[in-house]
């Protein structure tokens, strides 16, 4: 299932598999000036090709190896034969055949492997000049790209909304929030546009990414002071979440508002 919306030159692919006539789960992929920034799922990849026949696709850029945003890799590849780049600790991830859990078959399937080239610390385009700026934290190898005549910022995962509730266990938002800060010292001061792996385009990124540094700091002054306090894991959960989301049993104990709190914990700044 495909959705296309268009945003001045920024053409919007949100892709998901379809399930009893409904979407699982929206990811989106932007084409802009030749330039495909991720390819969403395995389950998508032979609608994404068919919408990019007789488009300009001079090259693709991988934010990141999850299997949502480079399920569409091999079938462009063999198509167009045009590079696909991502950072170097990506590429092995993209090249092989990770583990996956059953959600994440079920809802994205496994990607077939691609080639994948280091990216460049400058993606330029007839018309445009993307910054390949790293920011780790959800996951390694993760880039953003920034269009700064624009104030455009493609960022991935690295930032979904302003007050997140759950996490993956090997995210670290210690290593998020300096990869936010990265950004808004990047970009230019008066304009940035988030284009987020959601769909959710954000106007007033600068405001955003500045919102969900707050509240990641607040969350981890909370949490220390209840774990002074002599409080587990699960009662700092219970205290500030009210409990354990319920993507923790959606996705076999991966999203979990417990890793949250643990990742807030070991942050040192």
């Amino acid at each position: 299932m495909l959705e296309i919306n268009e945003y001045g030159d920024v053409i919007q692919i949100r892709m998901s598999r379809e399930w009893e006539g409904k979407p699982l789960y929206w990811v989106a992929a932007y084409l802009v000036d030749g330039l495909l920034i991720d390819t969403g799922c395995a389950y998508t990849a032979a609608e994404l090709v068919e919408f990019l026949v007789g488009k300009r696709l001079d090259m693709v850029v991988n934010t990141h190896f999850h299997e949502d945003h480079v399920g569409g890799d091999s079938m462009i590849q063999e198509r167009f034969s045009v590079p696909i780049y991502a950072a170097p600790a990506a590429i092995p991830s993209i090249a092989g055949q990770p583990f996956l859990f059953p959600y994440q078959e079920f809802v994205w399937g496994r990607p077939a492997p691609a080639s994948a080239l280091p990216v460049p610390p400058v993606i330029t385009t007839p018309l445009y000049a993307f910054d390949v700026i790293a920011t780790p934290g959800h996951a390694d190898g993760h880039v953003v790209l920034l269009e700064k005549n624009r104030g455009w910022c493609f960022s991935g995962d690295i930032f979904a909304r302003e007050a997140p509730k759950f996490i993956r266990p090997e995210e670290d938002m210690g290593e998020t929030i300096r990869s936010l800060e990265r950004i808004l010292a990047a970009a230019p001061p008066h304009r940035l546009t988030l284009f987020t792996s959601l769909g959710r385009i954000v106007a007033d990124g600068r405001t955003a990414l500045e919102a969900n540094i707050r509240y990641l700091r607040e969350l981890a002054r909370k949490a220390r002071a209840l774990q002074r306090q002599g409080c587990g894991e699960e009662e700092i959960v219970t205290e500030l979440f009210g409990g354990e989301h319920l993507f923790a049993r959606m996705t076999d104990g991966q999203y979990t508002t417990a890793n949250l709190i643990r990742s807030v914990l070991r942050m040192t700044d």
